[in-house]
């Protein structure tokens, strides 16, 4: 996979981060482009196959390359690694951990409350997050604001697809509606305590820490109840996205 087509498997996957990667400077695109094209791999891998032990082989086969990369062997040519490697050479080794969270994707595990799916969140979103700021320039002083802010948006984005993620068996262990209630009151504070200290975050960053449109709404409507994640949750629109968009690359805001 060349470049060009990582860009467009981002293009077509994962439509938000593709669209914040346009407001990143020119030179860290390819950058962002591949990392993201490698979270589509590693969160795919658990799924290529319905046997557990023949899924975790799938996603070991990424954990090793990474590591490989990390020591600083060179990839065998391949559609996502050999442009990841061309970006982040020996750095490609830090992003096994975004495939080693993937793990309990091979066995259909489902999370087991509150706190796990902050732990999940953390350890995928949020390592996303940090480590695409990361490479736009966040200094390691921001770690904490990028923390809290990757867990609201991180939180939002499994509350969205939580329908979908109960069907696959990775939703929640004992889907009770106080759960859903309790992890969008958790995003939301985590979103604020994120955006009062904003400053703290460079600009240049800003193409990283995108949350996605509409995340604020979406909270607020599952906390009245306007909104059950546990049946259905009301997809994206075009125009939203595009408006969302646009008011990140007009001002830079990737809080509100």
């Amino acid at each position: 996979m060349s470049l060009d087509a990582c860009t467009e498997a981002v293009r077509q996957q994962d439509p938000d981060r593709f669209g914040a990667v346009l407001v990143a400077a020119a030179d860290q695109r390819p950058a962002l482009v591949t990392l993201y094209a490698l979270n589509l791999e590693i969160a795919r891998a658990p799924f290529q196959s319905a046997e557990p032990m023949l899924a975790e082989m799938r996603l070991q086969w990424w954990i090793d390359r990474l590591a490989e990369m990390g020591r600083g062997t060179a990839p065998p040519l391949h559609d996502v690694l050999t442009p990841l490697w061309q970006e982040w050479g020996r750095g490609a080794g830090e992003l096994a951990g975004l495939a080693e969270a993937r793990r309990r994707d091979c066995t259909r595990e489902p999370l087991a409350g509150v706190e796990a799916v902050v732990s999940h969140v953390d350890a995928t979103a949020g390592a996303l997050m940090w480590t695409a700021a990361q490479r736009l320039g966040a200094p390691a002083a921001a770690r904490g604001v990028i923390a809290d802010h990757a867990l609201g948006a991180g939180l939002a984005a499994w509350l969205r697809a939580l329908p979908q993620l109960q069907a696959m068996g990775l939703g929640l262990a004992e889907p009770q509606p106080q759960i859903p209630l309790r992890l969008a009151g958790l995003a939301r504070e985590s979103l604020r305590r994120a955006a009062r200290s904003s400053r703290a975050v460079p600009r240049s960053a800003a193409a990283a820490l995108y949350p996605g449109p509409r995340v604020p709404r979406f909270l607020s409507e599952i906390e009245r109840g306007n909104i059950d994640c546990l049946t259905a949750t009301p997809e994206i629109t075009p125009f939203q996205r595009r408006a969302s968009l646009a008011r990140l690359a007009l001002t830079g805001r990737w809080w509100r």
